[in-house]
């Protein structure tokens, strides 16, 4: 039944996450880049197809007609706009292929710097990097698309995701230096159970449309972080520097997600949409967490690699780079 039917592009692991609680609901579909990944979802009782958003409309006649669409693919390294998100509305409405509900995995990236600021979903976007800009431009063609097609549409703007190997470790081994308290900067973070768990949510009949701020209740500073990541693992703790050596000390991508502060309001989030966290915090986060590093599975290391830079854009993981701020 189409209605039932729901499309996930971008099955990486936020969507996985989610599946336990979408098979017993859905009949599942999803895209997926290789055809390993297509077995493995099908495994796991998802009936999955080989298309890539960069080549579109190739595969494009394999994406079926579904009632609810999960797009947690992130645009391309590259650019102003969203191409990926461009070539799928395209090829739905080649298809005549409409969903009723849209739910995005979009970035608080488009928030841009507020200063330290409390920002809740009425604060106006304003991109300050390309990889938020990208974001910013699929929010805005998802929007005109959707209501042109009378679709319900959610936006998760996620701030950085960790959990289950989507630690910093890595970099804090490494001794990257954080910024010293008075220049420090505010971050966000989510869950990545969390963030699975909202998309459930909003994919429900009775979720209502919006922008939701995907974040947990934390308030907490970059290098606080930090610490708290080094102790939970046993690691030293990062040594801190002021801004003014930064450029020289701290890698260019990171250092880019230093010259942002906000804090999210999520509010909506739990008033609204009446999501429940499972991890109030990031330290109720850590203190689920095994502090043996070595328990972490191959997957999980290489994920806390992706702490230098945006790794997150290219891949379908549904937000930036793990456990950095957003």
């Amino acid at each position: 039944m189409i209605s039932n039917r729901l499309l996930i592009v971008g099955a990486g692991d936020i969507a996985q996450r989610a599946l336990p609680l979408l098979a017993g609901r859905h009949e599942v579909h999803a895209m997926t880049r290789t055809p390993e990944h297509a077995r493995d979802l099908a495994r796991r009782g998802v009936r999955s197809f080989v298309a890539d958003l960069d080549r579109l409309p190739q595969g494009a006649n394999s994406l079926p007609h579904a009632g609810l669409l999960l797009h947690a693919a992130p645009p391309g390294p590259e650019g102003d706009t969203d191409t990926r998100t461009r070539a799928l509305l395209a090829a739905l409405d080649a298809r005549d292929a409409y969903p009723r509900r849209v739910v995005y995995i979009g970035t608080s990236g488009v928030y841009g710097d507020c200063g330290g600021g409390e920002v809740d979903e009425s604060w106006p976007p304003r991109p300050k990097t390309a990889r938020a800009r990208r974001r910013a431009d699929a929010e805005a063609v998802l929007t005109e698309w959707c209501v042109k097609h009378k679709v319900a549409l959610v936006i998760l703007r996620a701030p950085g995701i960790y959990g289950g190997g989507r630690w910093p470790v890595e970099r804090v081994r490494a001794g990257t230096p954080v910024l010293a308290p008075a220049d420090d900067v505010y971050t966000n973070h989510i869950h990545a159970d969390d963030l699975a768990g909202i998309c459930v949510r909003a994919l429900e009949e009775n979720a209502p449309p919006g922008v939701y701020n995907a974040s947990d209740d934390s308030e907490i500073l970059m290098g606080d972080w930090m610490d708290a990541v080094a102790d939970h693992f046993g690691l030293a703790r990062p040594p801190r520097i002021p801004r003014s050596e930064a450029a020289d000390k701290i890698p260019a991508g990171l250092l880019s997600f230093m010259g942002e502060s906000r804090r999210l309001i999520n509010t909506k989030l739990k008033s609204r949409l009446g999501y429940r966290l499972q991890y109030p915090t990031v330290m109720e986060g850590l203190a689920a967490e095994p502090s043996d590093v070595s328990s972490f599975t191959r997957r999980d290391v290489a994920a806390s690699r992706g702490q230098s830079g945006s790794a997150g854009e290219g891949k379908s993981t549904g937000a930036g780079a793990p456990g950095l701020p957003k």
